[in-house]
């Protein structure tokens, strides 16, 4: 199934810049999804099983790295990815 989800992440610390471009780089990672960033969130595109591994390995890693971070999602079982 396709899905699309968008995630806001709030490390908080001062410097929030490196944590956020860190858990975008292993998004990245996976050959199988897209992912999509703007100022305001990152959207990742993929079959449902692949995104939500990725979505929890990296989360993970990032909750072990900065442990005081939040992580807000909004999932959709569509694909939603821009067609330009």
């Amino acid at each position: 199934m396709k899905t699309s989800v968008e995630i806001s992440m709030y490390p908080l610390r001062e410097a929030y810049e490196g944590p956020i471009l860190a858990f975008i780089e292993r998004l990245n990672r996976y050959p199988d999804l897209q992912v999509i960033t703007n100022t305001m969130s990152t959207q990742v595109f993929g079959e449902y099983g692949a995104l939500m591994q990725a979505i929890t390995e990296s989360m993970g890693a990032t909750f072990e790295e900065i442990p005081h971070s939040i992580m807000v999602m909004k999932f959709i079982n569509n694909d939603l990815r821009p067609t330009d």
